[in-house]
């Protein structure tokens, strides 16, 4: 997954670390007997007039299409939206679509975006996490809002900050307390952490993980084993492509990288984009779809095995644009009871 496609010389090293991934993967199968071989594609359609003549079109409308974004932002160098709405029956995740109720966007003072929004239902109320990123400081922190009376969030405010940036703010509830796994990968580690005064106040609990650039691990706990999804930074690269797995008898560890890391190497099926939902007896990851751009889109991949011998997903399922959502992407999907909330780039 490219984060910039018209600059050829800061690809390099992305792609190259890509292929050794890939050759990693398959000595891995190999080895383990789970080499299976994929379908034949169709042999590519050879253009004439060669390498030049294709990319430098390209490459001029991608310089505009920046001044304009820009021009439209502003003063900030970049932009997220956190959305949510208040549903009853299916959501996107069952309809596979943005359509049905609108969503509302989560307001932001201009000096500030939202992003990677969570939400967890608890004692009859809504709190929804998300990545705050301040301009000021170009560091992610944790900031909740609550769900009030008349159905809408207010400004978040912030409860988790560390020397470094902090995403992906996965929070849950686990033997009685709550505790979030957010994403530090710029720290190489990985930090669960426990709540002592939900949800303004949160201690470090346990370092899960050190000396890895783990990217929005996803926790799921199926049959008394505790899994951790997430992509995985191998030197130079590409954060967003690369899956890898972990698991333990425990929340708080041991935690043992699977025989067959990394899983997958897909810029269009990955990396998590959201917790792991259930549907009767089957299980769907929301995974970012980066084959055009990062947050250009999210899909739903079914789960098909998970064991200590190997990790299968089926292939994703798109989410479709609808009128709930006019943008031109999806990053998150998460849902709590009735509340429902996405995020895109802006």
């Amino acid at each position: 997954m490219l984060s910039d496609r018209l600059w050829l010389s800061r690809s390099c090293n992305d792609l190259l670390a890509g292929a050794i991934s890939l050759v990693a993967q398959s000595v891995a199968r190999f080895s383990a007997g789970e080499l299976v071989p994929v379908a034949d594609s169709p042999a590519p359609i050879l253009r004439n007039g060669g390498f030049v003549r294709h990319y430098l079109p390209f490459f001029f409308k991608g310089l505009i299409d920046r001044a304009v974004q820009k021009r439209r932002l502003g003063r900030r160098p970049f932009y997220w939206q956190v959305a949510y709405r208040l549903i009853d029956g299916p959501g996107v995740a069952e309809t596979g679509r943005l359509d049905g109720t609108p969503f509302t966007v989560l307001a932001d003072d201009g000096r500030r975006f939202y992003a990677d929004p969570f939400v967890l239902e608890r004692d009859g109320r809504h709190y929804l996490f998300v990545e705050e990123f301040p301009y000021a400081t170009g560091r992610g922190v944790i900031s909740v809002a609550e769900l009030a009376d008349d159905g809408s969030f207010g400004m978040p405010r912030v409860v988790l900050e560390e020397a470094h940036h902090l995403s992906y703010p996965q929070v849950f509830a686990q033997a009685g307390e709550i505790f979030m796994i957010p994403e530090s990968g710029a720290a190489r580690e990985l930090v669960l952490y426990r709540a002592t005064q939900f949800p303004d106040r949160w201690v470090r609990d346990t370092v899960l993980m050190t000396d890895k650039d783990f990217n929005d691990a996803t926790l799921l706990e199926s049959d008394g084993r505790f899994w951790l999804v997430g992509t995985e930074r191998f030197g130079f690269g590409s954060a967003s492509d690369t899956m890898t797995v972990y698991s333990s008898p425990s929340l708080r560890g041991p935690w043992v990288a699977h025989a067959l890391n990394p899983i997958a190497v897909d810029h269009s099926a990955a990396r998590p984009g959201g917790t792991f939902i259930r549907q009767g007896d089957t299980l769907v990851l929301p995974v970012q779809n980066g084959s055009r751009a990062y947050g250009g889109g999210l899909g739903l991949m079914r789960l098909d095995r998970l064991d200590d011998f190997d990790v299968r997903f089926a292939p994703p399922r798109p989410i479709g644009p609808g009128p709930a959502w006019l943008r031109a992407g999806i990053h998150t999907l998460n849902r709590a009871g009735n509340v429902e909330v996405v995020d895109s780039a802006g």
